[in-house]
């Protein structure tokens, strides 16, 4: 079962996934995208894991989310946090390869018996990047959200700390 929570920047949505998955009644991984590249990076990082809890599993993946999430068990509870990390460290791979990889990894995690809580930036609502590079990643990643968002059990806009609930609607008609 997968559920997205996007948001902007330090809008809850790690927050609010690891209060969903505390509550579940099985073991927890959570699969971290980030690196350390600098001193704030490092900070951010530590406040992350001060948030959890110690008994959980860490387990830092960059770039191969694919093979984290298949070397996991199915019946036990994770949080990918997040995507836009992810694809902020694969920009040197072709942009098809990272779409193709998004769509196996949304229908791996979706497929999982237990949760799977995805988290990513929304980049859609703020100004248009002034260069190519914030442009590409801006479109790449919005395009990553949307194939995890459609393939989503449930998807969610954190805002505040609070969600709105996300819904795809084919009968909608503009």
């Amino acid at each position: 079962m997968l559920i997205f929570l996007t948001g902007g920047a330090r809008s809850g949505k790690s927050s609010v996934a690891v209060r969903a998955a505390a509550r579940r009644n099985t073991p927890v991984t959570v699969i971290a995208t980030a690196t350390a590249g600098d001193d704030e990076m490092a900070e951010r990082i530590a406040r992350h894991q001060q948030d959890r809890p110690d008994h959980w599993s860490l387990l830092e993946e960059p770039v191969d989310l694919l093979g984290a999430v298949a070397a996991l068990g199915r019946d036990q509870t994770i949080i990918v946090d997040c995507l836009a990390l992810w694809v902020a460290n694969r920009l040197s791979d072709r942009p098809q390869k990272i779409l193709d990889d998004a769509a196996a990894l949304a229908d791996l995690l979706a497929e999982r018996s237990e949760r799977a809580y995805v988290v990513s930036n929304e980049v859609g609502s703020g100004i248009v990047p002034g260069d190519a590079l914030s442009r590409a990643f801006r479109d790449l990643l919005g395009s990553v959200n949307q194939r995890m968002a459609r393939r989503a059990d449930s998807a969610y806009l954190c805002v505040s700390g609070l969600l709105v609930a996300l819904e795809q609607r084919a009968d909608f008609d503009v």
